[in-house]
């Protein structure tokens, strides 16, 4: 199968493009392209901008996260006007160990989600199974869809 040059040309740029803006960027930083580290070795100093999927149902928002390792006592979750905050901590490694390869993140992690729909805040639920936290967002009464029965006179 051949590459259709057009193709190919728009691949390269995308790639051009998405180095140049990792480089000029004050993004937040990249735990998984800098190994948990912010590039000198040293681990980073930021707070990691925990990693989500999100998706909605016909009656909630949720969230899921990866937190391996981490006490789920330990994870603070906040919900305040619009905002959803997600705080906690990767504890960081023994002292002394010299790794051959350091790439998982160490340190902060926070991640804030904003809805820009009404939600039953006194009903989120937030659950722990394996190292996934599992957040679910209930929909308020008023934004969920009405089934209208037609009536026949």
């Amino acid at each position: 199968m051949r590459t259709n040059p057009y193709n190919q040309m728009v691949r390269d740029f995308v790639e051009m493009a998405d180095a140049v803006n990792r480089r000029m960027s004050t993004a937040p930083y990249d735990y998984a392209r800098n190994g948990g580290h912010d590039g000198e070795g040293a681990p980073a100093s930021r707070t990691l901008r925990l990693p989500i999927d999100a998706y909605a149902t016909e009656d909630a928002f949720v969230l899921n996260a990866y937190v391996p390792g981490v006490n789920p006592e330990h994870v603070e979750i906040t919900f305040e006007g619009e905002e959803l905050t997600i705080r906690g901590n990767f504890e960081p490694q023994p002292e002394g160990v010299d790794f051959l390869k350091r790439e998982l993140y160490h340190g902060a992690f926070e991640r804030r989600v904003t809805f820009n729909v009404p939600v039953n805040a006194d009903a989120i639920e937030a659950t722990y199974d394996n190292g996934v936290l599992i957040l679910r967002v209930p929909k308020a009464e008023e934004i969920k869809p009405k089934q209208i029965k037609v009536q026949v006179k």
